[in-house]
């Protein structure tokens, strides 16, 4: 069957089925009010007329009847009732509209709570047919029943009265039924024209199709509605956004979510823009907006979709990396040289013992740190850097010490080994060079703390360096800038930052009271982010 088809059905069924509900209430209440409202009307009159002197007092006559009778007549035909009926307590009629029923025995049974005293409203059948009725006591001076006023309506009368608003009722429920099913032809008409004349089947696979594209591409990608509102958002854009997968940003206005977006500029200015530089959190991305135009060529909406920038960031971890390598495996070539020139030397000068007791110093040394090394830092991409920068250290005559509390042994399988490798490599090269920067120094030295007791990893690096002004500790960790001189600087600290931030960790420094910057990294074992897949 066809949407548009069973929309009308749909439609056209329901609002029957409100419309019989309403009328069904409606005739229910309307009777039941009538019926109330007759009823109270009768009692009233029976009151009325059960307390006029002249009936009271035509009940000490010999003859009550020939008072009461015309009385009788006279408000009956006044009220349009049925009848009026009086009667003593034995129930013996004064009055009846039959004039022939007079003196005979009232009939309905229903006269005992009246002899009491009591009016009341009763439905019963009687004399004339069922019928609803209004009775009321008739009381002497001393205040005793002495007789029962009843005024009737018949309920085939009722009846009629009912049956014309009924008739009303349907009339009127069958021209809103013909109305609903024009509005529901209408409805169907627009709703078939909305989705373009698409089957729910059709629209159910293409819906599926979009969701399986949008979660294939490496892309993220966002869509707003003319208000500014996210209409939908692709997994890869949740994780740009450093949200969970499972985060719900549908409904939220987009400046909420990113606040420095220019998406809904798009909206407003209809104006589509591509390749945009932005910043969302700490990722550089490349955007392209462009706005949803209807077929009457107005602007409903606007869809970003951004591609993140860090692959660069790798990029340069990777080249660093190497770098680092490549450095320490010419500083240790450099320095074994020296020493081996320094063997040759003495054994040529046949100082035997000389050489052979630089030879033990130097395995003793090499031997203790690596032994150190591989039973308190196991990782080998860790132990291996650690290695490569002591023999750089010792190049460049700069004391390089790991503090003999170290240990990092305990690190979570999730945590990129990669990540610690660059921010390690980073503060120490950074540490280094901030040493090599101060002239005439005596000692420099640079000392690193590794431990993994508690819930976080927590990296220290300290140097007796030129240290960190106030004036520019905000922005250390920019990319570019760097408080010593010369070109290609200021990348070293960005990246540490870059990568502790993908860790979900955080990083802090402060001044050396001895001089220097001591920089404090805490990575936290749990719930860490690992390194971003890059389309």
């Amino acid at each position: 069957m066809r949407l548009q088809t069973k929309l009308i059905l749909i439609i056209c069924s329901l609002l029957f089925l409100v419309i019989i509900s309403l009328g069904s209430i409606f005739y229910y209440l309307m009777t039941a009010a009538l019926e109330d409202q007759i009823g109270t009307r009768a009692l009233k009159v029976a009151e009325t007329f059960a307390d006029m002197p002249d009936i009271r007092h035509a009940f000490q006559t010999p003859d009550p009847s020939a008072i009461i009778q015309p009385i009788a007549e006279s408000v009956r035909e006044k009220i349009d009732a049925e009848y009026i009926v009086v009667g003593n307590r034995e129930g013996i009629r004064y009055s009846h509209p039959l004039p022939e029923r007079i003196g005979k025995e009232m009939v309905g049974g229903d006269n005992g709570p009246v002899l009491e005293g009591k009016s009341i409203i009763s439905k019963a059948i009687g004399s004339l047919g069922p019928s609803l009725r209004g009775k009321a006591p008739v009381f002497d001076n001393r205040g005793d029943v002495i007789g029962i006023v009843s005024v009737g309506f018949l309920t085939e009368d009722i009846d009629t009265l009912t049956d014309a608003y009924k008739s009303r009722i349907e009339q009127i429920s069958l021209i809103v039924l013909v109305i609903g099913l024009i509005g529901s032809v209408l409805i169907a008409r627009n709703v078939r024209s909305s989705i373009h004349g698409l089957e729910p089947k059709e629209i159910g696979e293409l819906y599926t199709e979009k969701q399986a594209i949008l979660q294939s591409i490496r892309e993220g990608i966002i869509a707003v509605n003319r208000d500014g509102i996210i209409t939908m958002a692709n997994r890869y854009a949740l994780q740009l956004l450093h949200l969970p997968v499972s985060a719900k940003i549908t409904g939220r206005h987009i400046e909420d979510v990113i606040p420095n977006t220019r998406l809904y500029e798009v909206v407003r200015t209809g104006e589509a823009e591509f390749d945009h530089v932005m910043l969302i959190g700490d990722h550089e991305v490349i955007v392209n907006r462009v706005p949803i135009v209807n077929r009457k060529h107005a602007v409903t909406g606007a869809v970003s979709s951004f591609r993140s920038k860090s692959e660069l960031y790798r990029l340069a971890e990777e080249l660093s990396q190497v770098k680092q390598f490549a450095e320490a495996l010419r500083a240790q070539t450099h320095e074994f040289s020296n020493k081996l020139y320094v063997i040759s030397g003495l054994i040529q000068l046949e100082s035997y013992q000389e050489a052979v007791d630089l030879i033990s110093k130097e395995s003793d040394v090499h031997q203790n740190w690596v032994q150190f090394i591989m039973h308190e830092i196991p990782d080998p991409m860790i132990g291996g850097l650690l290695i490569g920068k002591f023999n750089h250290a010792q190049e460049l005559k700069i004391t390089f010490e790991i503090d003999r509390e170290s240990s990092f042994a305990d690190i979570p399988e999730e945590i990129d080994r990669d990540l610690l490798v660059t921010i390690i490599g980073n503060l120490i090269d950074n540490a280094m060079e901030a040493v090599l920067a101060v002239e005439a120094q005596d000692e420099p030295y640079v000392k690193l703390f590794l431990t993994d007791l508690g819930e976080d990893l927590i990296i220290e690096c300290e140097d007796c360096g030129i240290g960190i002004p106030d004036e520019v500790s905000s922005a250390v960790f920019e990319k570019g800038f760097s408080t010593k001189e010369g070109e290609h600087r200021g990348i070293g600290l960005a990246l540490v930052k870059h990568a502790v931030s993908k860790l979900n960790g955080y990083i802090t420094f402060h001044q050396n009271p001895s001089g220097g910057t001591i920089f404090t990294v805490a990575v936290p074992k749990s719930h860490s982010r690992t390194k971003e897949s890059l389309p």
